[in-house]
């Protein structure tokens, strides 16, 4: 049998064709067996196509898992679900294999990384033997960029599509590697647990524990033990010794929740540790060192409690390097809507029926001004769920507070009718600001939404 490569030397066409190609390409056998790379493949992961005869393609891939199996590749647990070689099975067995995605682990110039392929292979004979040519495009840039495009409205487990709110988003991954102080400031309900998490998830220490504590559920001596532990007998109760949460957080991420709550004792002793790294448990004399990334949070406006003599001025200079600052609800109602589609969906993944909402319904919505900020309305959704027994959510099937701010607000009299050429006016004047524009036009958002979504020709025009 001649050599493959002897073929692409006869043919000066399919030579420059196979040289050509902007993607990796190689010719296998039917025993998986490299015989051929393109430039692209030698360019990439540094082999020669001289080199590669007879090689596997884990080998000239550089997969990671064929370089950890004892045996190569093709028989170690993850090559039973991998796609590139399954794709060269197939196109071997006699099928034409069209963009198949496959997500690999690849050494790349000597680094490891997670590159995303779409994989075609065809079959062909050759001297009597089934050949197939494989052919992979790296997507892996593309594929981001589109799960990014798809997600631009949620970011770990945070969603809005606010631009201050996505701005947040950015500096969360800013900051998820820097072992810096981070204070989030808001109003209860906002999610400041899930923005803390979130920092955590995102830098260095996520394998590493995160460990929340509420500082204001617990009164003074508790909190002091909860934080920094305590030995057997210490106090009446005491009857063994107890790590605490700064030794529980080693090398994770310590999270003090309404750290505004915390007595001024307990304040002093926090100082201590965030200052020198030490502490010792509570009746305890030895000395523990704990590595922790701090974050906290308060509804509190913590700048307010030093002035009052509340709380420590050096304390908080200490947790506040970085200050995160959570809009509530009413400040971003353009969130109303994706929260609602989320809550919903969710429900539905729990086993709930999946159900809509009504325009009615999302209007009353918009115009509450939602004290209780994001868990108000996920606890709002819930219930609508439970009163609408799987139908479409209607106005009625809405909490009681909700309803009554719709009733006095329908109560402070008519509302200016709307017209076609003046709402367009309105959002051209306010740059397209919906907001803005139900203020120069005199109506509530709800209002101008409703119109809206009978008009849509204003929107895209």
């Amino acid at each position: 049998m001649k050599p493959v490569r002897e073929l692409m030397n006869q043919n000066e066409f399919l030579k420059g064709l196979f040289a050509a190609i902007p993607c990796g390409v190689m010719i296998v056998d039917c025993d998986r067996r490299v015989l051929v790379v393109n430039s692209v493949i030698e360019r990439i992961f540094g082999v020669s196509d001289q080199a590669v005869t007879g090689m596997s393609g884990g080998e000239v891939l550089r997969c990671l898992h064929a370089q950890d199996s004892p045996d190569g590749c093709g028989f170690g647990d993850h090559c039973r679900t991998c796609l590139v070689r399954k794709t060269a099975l197939d196109a071997i067995g006699g099928q034409q294999i069209n963009r198949n995605r496959a997500d690999m682990e690849l050494l790349v110039r000597g680094k490891p990384r997670n590159l995303t392929l779409l994989v075609s292979a065809a079959p062909f004979d050759h001297e009597g033997e089934r050949l197939a040519v494989v052919v992979m495009e790296d997507i892996t840039e593309l594929s981001t960029l589109r799960a990014r495009l798809k997600t631009e409205h949620s970011f770990a487990g945070i969603i809005s599509q606010d631009e201050r709110m996505l701005e947040l988003f950015e500096t969360i991954r800013e900051i998820a590697d820097v072992n810096i102080p981070v204070l989030i400031q808001g109003e209860s309900g906002t999610g400041k647990e899930l923005v803390a998490s979130a920092i955590h998830n995102e830098g260095q220490r996520s394998t590493e524990p995160f460990v929340p504590v509420n500082c204001g559920a617990l009164p003074e001596g508790l909190l002091e033990s909860e934080l920094f532990g305590h030995v057997k007998g210490a106090f009446t109760g005491a009857i063994k010794d107890k790590k605490g949460r700064f030794e529980l957080a080693h090398r994770g991420t310590l999270f003090l929740d309404e750290v505004g709550e915390m007595p001024k004792s307990v304040q002093v002793k926090l100082l201590r540790v965030l200052q020198e790294g030490n502490f010792e448990q509570v009746g305890g004399e030895r000395t523990l060192s704990a590595d922790v990334r701090l974050i906290s949070a308060t509804n509190r406006d913590l700048k307010k409690e030093v002035g009052n003599g509340n709380f420590r001025d050096d304390l908080y200079y200490r947790i506040n390097v970085v200050p995160v600052f959570l809009l509530p609800l009413r400040e971003r109602k353009q969130d109303i809507p994706l929260l609602t589609e989320h809550f919903l969906r969710t429900a539905g993944d729990r086993g709930q029926k999946s159900v809509g909402i009504s325009k009615d319904a999302m209007a009353i919505m918009i115009d509450y001004a939602w004290p209780g900020n994001v868990r108000e309305l996920q606890s709002a959704i819930r219930f609508a769920l439970v009163k609408s027994r799987g139908r479409v959510i209607q106005p009625e099937h809405l909490p009681l507070e909700l309803k009554s701010s719709d009733i006095r607000r329908q109560a402070r009299g008519p509302k200016r009718k709307l017209n076609g050429p003046d709402v367009s006016r309105a959002l051209i004047q306010s740059g397209g600001n919906k907001a803005k524009a139900a203020r120069i036009l005199g109506v509530g958002r709800a209002t101008l939404y409703r119109f809206l979504s009978d008009r849509p020709d204003l929107v895209s025009s």
